[in-house]
């Protein structure tokens, strides 16, 4: 039974889904339609049989932090066709690499051209954290019921078998990140026999909440300050299914990549199947200063919290043209999800969420003897889209707009 400490936090939040929308100051901020480069793969080689040694780690170290990032040279056109070049493994062992042609991109522009107005690539620093990967009071919400597990956007969120989340970006297509399946020198154990798990609850144990909420809570949550805890006694399974491949940037391998391979840090799942379930877009990620409210979102499967899908929403912070600083309060086994924002299309006329980057997770840096600690999250740059969207289409004309 539900505790009357909960009624308040929901009484809360029913009143600020309510609210409407004409109360908010802030300009309606749009997705900004754009011209995407081609990414085209040119040659493929056999590589040899990859040995699996080691298990997923759920957290990245770098020694470079934000300034280092701002300040590293900018790649040539010769370094991103390094860089973007990729890595298939098949279920069946099979290792190829694949070397990448680019075309209609000007290295020496701004990354998101679309987006560059208003936007000085610096916003607020972040503070330093007193707690590991929570920010003071902890903001993250535990999704549970069929009503919200199954529906859209929290649908689009899967665990991985390595211990990472993910997200559903195509009919048989998951985004993660690339240390979920690669150390940066090796693949990880299990990511031969990757399985993508989808989070259902267990009907027969199910309680029904005597709150009830209405039905289009999902549009409004991503706007809500306090925490929703599910019933207790709510039991949760996963259906799993298999990857049938991965493809990995070779930018994040470390045999290939500079200091600054977390710009890559991520990776795409190719399922044995189709899901049956919504996913969701790929969108190039804008300035934080650009994003409503400056805020981003994700949900994942927090390590703390067994068997639930956690959301939660915060304010970007620093940014670099790969990189996004937040203070997303996470726990190891978020990392590979996917961060989403909700803008307007006008095009469409209508709002539409779109993944703008890949949770990262919770960044040690070393800097002169001492320890940083930041959330961070991959940007899905022009060339990053123009990438995994051929990953997903098999072809480069459906890519050409993001």
């Amino acid at each position: 039974m539900r505790s009357k400490a909960a009624l308040p936090r929901f009484a809360s939040l029913l009143c600020l889904l309510f609210l409407p929308s004409v109360l908010s100051s802030s300009p309606r901020r749009q997705w900004v339609l754009q011209r995407i480069p081609v990414v085209l793969p040119q040659q493929t080689e056999a590589r040899p049989t990859p040995q699996f040694l080691n298990e997923a780690r759920l957290d990245v170290a770098s020694p470079c932090d934000p300034e280092c990032h701002k300040t590293a040279p900018r790649p040539s056109y010769w370094d991103l066709r390094s860089l973007l070049a990729y890595e298939t493994l098949d279920s069946n062992g099979q290792l190829t690499e694949t070397a990448i042609g680019i075309y209609g991109y000007n290295p020496y522009s701004n990354t998101s051209p679309a987006y560059s107005s208003g936007s000085s690539g610096k916003a607020e620093r972040s503070h330093v954290r007193r707690k590991r990967q929570i920010f003071g009071h902890d903001g993250r919400f535990s999704i549970a019921g069929q009503n919200f597990l199954l529906k859209y956007p929290f649908s689009v969120a899967v665990k991985l078998s390595t211990g990472c989340s993910g997200t559903l970006v195509g009919d048989r297509h998951v985004l993660t990140a690339a240390h979920c399946v690669h150390d940066g020198k090796n693949y990880v154990k299990g990511a031969q026999r990757l399985r993508v798990g989808f989070l259902k609850p267990k009907q027969r144990d199910v309680q029904h909440s005597p709150i009830y909420l209405p039905s289009n809570f999902t549009n409004h949550v991503e706007g809500g300050p306090e925490q929703y805890s599910p019933p207790a006694n709510d039991k949760m399974k996963f259906q799993w299914i298999r990857a049938k491949r991965t493809h990995v940037p070779k930018g994040w391998i470390k045999g290939n990549a500079n200091d600054i391979g977390m710009d890559y840090d991520y990776a795409l799942l190719e399922l044995k199947k189709p899901h049956k379930r919504r996913h969701m877009k790929l969108g190039v990620s804008p300035p934080a200063q650009r994003l409503p409210g400056h805020r981003v979102h994700f949900s994942g499967f927090d390590n703390d919290r067994p068997g639930q899908l956690v959301y939660r929403f915060c304010w970007a912070g620093e940014e670099t043209s790969d990189l996004l600083y937040q203070h997303c309060d996470a726990q190891p086994g978020a990392s590979g999800s996917g961060v989403y924002a909700r803008m307007w299309d006008g095009r469409r006329r209508r709002w539409e969420r779109k993944v703008i980057g890949v949770f990262s997770g919770h960044q040690w840096v070393e800097k002169k003897g001492t320890s940083q600690e930041f959330n961070v999250a991959v940007r899905i740059t022009p060339l990053k889209y123009a990438q995994i969207c051929y990953w997903i289409k098999g072809n480069f004309v459906d890519c050409r707009e993001g």
